[in-house]
């Protein structure tokens, strides 16, 4: 299985993952884990992180378009 990861990787000189909503620089505790079955091959596996405020909203803009296939805490991710 292919992971890409969006936003900040796990903790590093950066500080923590931040959420990938737009403007948000609010601390992750979620991956949104997701596919685009039109662009991408069945295996494939794409990340956004989210915030506690941004985990519904972003999850229903993938929901709706039948791109979300997982949610994870950030501390449970494996990446696999």
């Amino acid at each position: 299985m292919s992971i890409d990861f969006f936003g900040d990787q796990p903790e590093g000189p950066q500080g923590p993952p931040q959420c990938s909503a737009k403007g948000c620089r609010a601390d992750a505790h979620w991956v949104l884990v997701w596919n685009n079955p039109k662009l991408h091959t069945p295996d494939r596996r794409k990340t956004w992180l989210a915030c506690e405020e941004h985990r519904e909203h972003l999850s229903q803009f993938l929901g709706v378009r039948g791109f979300l296939r997982d949610t994870v805490p950030l501390a449970d991710w494996t990446g696999d």
